[in-house]
């Protein structure tokens, strides 16, 4: 039976089992996704092989990173065709080949600064490009910053405390930059998207989404936002319908166009459990990678051990 998600022109015919990985091989969580320029899709997992290498249509191509990465949280592809891999279990962004061969670590492996000091990383999160090839990291869970780096790797300055006011965090979880240098930050646990210019000055802010954690943005000219939500995170309102887990599609306004998703979180098709990390195609088509397994058990529950945490949404 087709699932169909969403609406007009952002209606998705969902594919469950479009990565063909391996015999005996699992994600378990899917953390990220990225896409490079000929669309071959890059899994940063939190399984065995932390990065999966597979064709448009779901064929698995290679794997790596297998003594690199600790816990896997996010990947970007940059400009160049190279990998940014944010490893928020070793504290460290990796800067490595589409292959798999490391060009430069950003952070000290395996030492976090000191919680909430401000100085890279304490459970760094994601990264972003900016036009002239800067390098920003939303750093994270034990941290309430983003830090700016120059191409070879020289920290310029960093923004943020911890807070709800203006340019301050509550988990900055994931991190977009636009052509024009806007910066955009997923402030999960604030329900917003920060927007600041390329000198961490804050512009503006959106508020229509609960726990914004994937966060990545389309092609073109005037490209979408596509923003995963987690759902909610206490037993008081873990039932409460309408609050997610979703995908929100949006302008680069921050105005909604379509929400993807049912009104409870499931495992089924038309169904989210913690929609984690997000890539987009040439093609419109939406790559959802989820931490399901780690959800479930922060919540108390068992996953099935066959979940899936890598879906395909093919526009149609």
């Amino acid at each position: 039976m087709t699932t169909i998600l969403g609406s007009g022109e952002h209606t998705y015919r969902v594919e469950m089992d479009w990565a063909k990985l391996p015999d005996g091989w699992s994600f378990q969580d899917a953390a990220a996704v990225a896409v490079d320029a000929n669309d071959n899709v890059y899994v940063f997992n939190r399984g065995e092989h932390p990065v999966c290498v597979f064709d448009r249509e779901g064929n698995f191509l290679r794997s790596w990173g297998e003594d690199i990465f600790t816990r896997a949280h996010g990947i970007e592809v940059g400009p160049d065709q190279t990998l940014y891999c944010t490893d928020d279990g070793d504290h460290t962004v990796r800067h490595c080949t589409l292959d798999g061969k490391v060009l430069m670590t950003l952070g000290v492996a395996g030492k976090p600064a000191p919680y909430m000091s401000g100085d890279p990383f304490h459970r760094c999160t994601h990264t972003a490009q900016s036009p002239e090839g800067d390098i920003y990291v939303s750093d994270g869970y034990g941290n309430s910053r983003v830090h700016k780096y120059a191409p070879d790797g020289k920290l310029l300055f960093s923004w943020g405390e911890p807070g709800t006011d203006e340019g301050q965090f509550n988990i900055a979880h994931n991190i977009c930059c636009d052509a024009d240098g806007w910066v955009y930050v997923a402030d999960r646990e604030n329900h917003r998207v920060q927007v600041f210019d390329g000198n961490g000055k804050y512009e503006t802010q959106w508020f229509n989404m609960h726990r914004p954690c994937g966060l990545c943005m389309g092609h073109g000219a005037d490209p979408l936002f596509y923003v995963g939500e987690l759902g909610p995170a206490m037993n008081v309102n873990k039932n409460v319908p309408n609050l997610g887990p979703r995908l929100s599609v949006m302008t680069n306004k921050g105005e909604t166009l379509v929400r993807l998703g049912d009104l409870h979180q499931g495992t089924g098709p038309g169904q989210f459990m913690a929609p984690h990390g997000l890539a987009v195609d040439s093609h419109g088509d939406i790559y959802v990678g989820e931490v399901s397994f780690t959800n479930m058990r922060n919540m108390g529950e068992e996953p099935p051990a066959n979940m899936t945490t890598l879906r395909k949404l093919v526009r149609v």
